[in-house]
């Protein structure tokens, strides 16, 4: 079983590493980073790169694609060979899933017209913008596409997919496996919960990264 999780600069690390520490425990699975070419990827904030040694050209079908945000998407989805080889793979996948605004460049693939969907509660209206039927959920199914909430929510995407893939009793023990029990220390995981200045406290540098290229801007997972 071919995963791949699609790489581009500026992309948020854990949209990536949390469903591929996951999906890469699936029994059968080979989980590869793939990008428009070989090389050094970098994330958001510059300090952690990764060298994905495969290109999107070697994988024209794979059973598994995972798009993960981050404010790279922008560029990602203003168009090219990202966009033209996520609507091949989609033709023939198995599953299409993204995390954060990762839903972003699948919208803009062309993937989520029509379709129930979700991405970073900051995110959320421009993907109504773009087709999708955008909902605040966690974990969305809709057919085949799978989309994740913010950042954190690739794991909980991940652990839904291992279900799917594999059953539910390797996706607990995959859980188990990784001592997922989340005990946040605080309860302000979403803007319905965090205190009022803590919402606006974020939703106010979300403005201040407003660019030319996207009003607004999405943010950064």
């Amino acid at each position: 079983m071919d995963i791949a999780i699609v790489l581009y600069d500026r992309f948020t690390a854990l949209d990536a590493v949390g469903p591929y520490e996951v999906l890469s425990r699936v029994p059968g699975a080979q989980v590869r980073f793939v990008a428009v070419e070989p090389g050094p990827i970098t994330t958001d904030n510059g300090i952690l790169t990764v060298l994905v040694e495969h290109s999107l050209a070697e994988f024209e079908h794979p059973e598994v694609i995972v798009v993960p945000g981050g404010p790279g998407e922008v560029a990602a989805r203003a168009g090219g060979s990202m966009l033209e080889w996520l609507r091949r793979a989609h033709e023939t996948s198995t599953w299409t899933t993204s995390v954060c605004t990762g839903s972003l460049i699948l919208a803009a693939a062309g993937v989520l017209e029509g379709k129930r969907a979700t991405s970073h509660w900051l995110a959320l209206e421009r993907l109504g913008e773009m087709g999708a039927h955008p909902t605040a959920e966690r974990v969305v199914y809709d057919g085949k596409i799978v989309t994740a909430a913010g950042v954190s929510a690739g794991i909980d995407m991940g652990l839904a997919l291992a279900a799917s893939l594999a059953g539910e009793t390797v996706a607990q023990a995959i859980q188990l496996g990784i001592e997922y029990d989340p005990q946040p220390p605080f309860d302000s995981g979403s803007p319905e919960k965090a205190p009022a200045e803590v919402v606006e406290l974020l939703r106010s540098r979300s403005r201040h990264q407003i660019t030319d290229e996207e009003k607004p801007l999405a943010p950064r997972g």
